[in-house]
């Protein structure tokens, strides 16, 4: 963790004035993970193209290795996991998992049907696909989503104030059973009331 700390430093160092727009780090041990993208127009520009040059060059320096995938042991390289959800009505439905993730739209793209990122860039991405006609015989989604117990009711009722629909809390505090205007699930979950 210490290293880890370090090589963050030498990428705030090399990013200068940038840093705080662009430069993500998450930091594990016996691995750091650097993602260069500007958040206010929410895609990969020249300056971080720049930026990724001058952050290797740094590290290089220091006697260190980059790469997506520089661990021989990881079960996969670098990742980017989203989450599709196909509606009928998007403008009805991304309310709903808008306050439920606790999410907000990409910068410079929170209109109706736009994606929604978690803002502290933790979560997936949420976008949402057209449909034109209603399909019964595929699965439909289901989310678990694990939130702190004095923050989850405020979730279930924000959810329900989006047009969601209370299925069951029937094991609440655990979870709550919540569904979105075209059905799609969710669990609210807890720690609390869980048998160990």
């Amino acid at each position: 963790m210490a290293q880890g700390s370090e090589v963050v430093g030498n990428a705030v160092t090399a990013c200068g004035e940038h840093a705080d727009g662009h430069l993500r780090a998450d930091v594990r041990p016996r691995r750091v993970v650097l993602t260069l993208q500007s958040l206010e127009q929410a895609a990969v520009t020249d300056v971080d193209t720049d930026l990724a040059h001058r952050i290797s060059a740094a590290l290089h320096a220091a006697g260190l290795t980059t790469g997506s995938n520089v661990r021989t042991d990881s079960p996969h390289s670098v990742q980017l996991l989203e989450l599709a959800i196909d509606a009928l009505d998007i403008p009805a439905v991304r309310p709903f998992w808008k306050v439920v993730c606790g999410y907000v739209g990409e910068a410079g793209a929170d209109g109706p049907a736009d994606p929604l990122v978690d803002p502290d860039y933790q979560g997936p991405a949420i976008w949402f696909q057209q449909m034109d006609q209603a399909r019964p015989q595929r699965n439909r989604i289901h989310f678990d989503l694990c939130v702190p117990h004095d923050e989850a009711l405020h979730r279930v009722e924000a959810a329900l104030a989006a047009g969601g629909r209370l299925l069951s809390d029937q094991r609440a505090p655990a979870f709550w059973v919540l569904a979105d205007p075209e059905g799609n699930e969710v669990c609210v979950t807890t720690w609390q009331g869980r048998q160990s």
